[in-house]
């Protein structure tokens, strides 16, 4: 799940270039891409979409995974939202829960899922400094959350900071640090200048180097990149392989660098990465 491409609910005809353009992941939107006076009509649209990327056994599973971003749960939409995912036959892979600012929102999502038999995951979007400052238990709030999103827009409004990697630095490793505790995902804000393909490919290099896992996209012509990025290069993987090997034998030296565990460790990481 290394892409995950934001489509406004108001936009059905491209749904499908989700899996056309290699999107990992399809995130129906309902919050920031959908203007007030559209938010019911969007409402109706997703959850007449969602069931049909819905996996059922003895299906061939659907090309892309389709993941359902809600509005805030402060917010009437976000209200109405939830409510009438609980209703219908609705169950998202993934319910994108944005402006999350502590654990309770998220405890009181997962008891009512549970109640209306769903089974899909959470992902919280922290985009806030008390988002931020409750970051780590916000992680752990429930065996449902399955990852965090990083918010860089809304955190950057919050902060008083551009929207600059250095400015939001602290931000994101915070955010990083927090999903490692409890070994979830962590997926990096959309890279906002479309057209600026160089240094969406710097952002993202930066994003993995930091720890994330996934990268949002808002245009199809970002998640070529992004999946790239993702995937290790051969020479990656021939290390990697080659640290495990010489770990195996115990401490050791691979290309002039020392090899432990600590080592190994992310040399595994970067061959689950490579995994088809």
């Amino acid at each position: 799940m290394r892409s995950w491409l934001f489509t406004p609910a108001t936009r059905p005809d491209r749904f499908p270039n989700a899996a056309a353009n290699g999107a990992d992941v399809l995130i129906v939107d309902l919050e920031d891409s959908v203007a007030p006076a559209d938010k019911i009509a969007a409402r109706a649209t997703a959850l007449d979409f969602v069931p049909r990327l819905a996996w059922r056994p003895g299906t061939a599973a659907p090309s892309v995974i389709c993941a359902l971003r809600i509005n805030g749960l402060d917010t009437r939409a976000g209200l109405a939202d939830l409510y009438t995912l609980l209703g219908c036959a609705a169950d998202p892979l993934y319910l994108v829960v944005p402006k999350i600012d502590s654990p309770g929102s998220l405890q009181i999502i997962d008891r009512l899922l549970a109640s209306a038999g769903k089974s899909a995951r959470l992902v919280a979007q922290i985009e806030s400094a008390q988002g931020l400052a409750q970051a780590e238990a916000i992680a752990t709030a429930t065996p449902r959350l399955a990852g965090l999103m990083f918010g860089a827009a809304d955190m950057a409004a919050d902060l008083g900071c551009d929207l600059t990697w250095n400015s939001l630095l602290y931000a994101r490793s915070r955010v990083v640090a927090a999903a490692a505790l409890r070994g979830l995902f962590a997926i990096d804000a959309p890279f906002f200048t479309i057209k600026d393909i160089t240094r969406l490919v710097q952002e993202t290099a930066n994003a993995i180097a930091l720890g994330f896992s996934g990268k949002c996209a808002i245009h199809p012509s970002q998640i070529g990149v992004i999946n790239g990025a993702l995937v290790p290069s051969g020479s990656e993987i021939s290390h990697a392989r080659a640290v495990l090997e010489e770990n195996n034998k115990g401490v050791g030296v691979v290309n002039g660098v020392m090899v432990d565990e600590a080592v190994a460790r992310r040399a595994r990481r970067v061959l689950a990465r490579a995994r088809p």
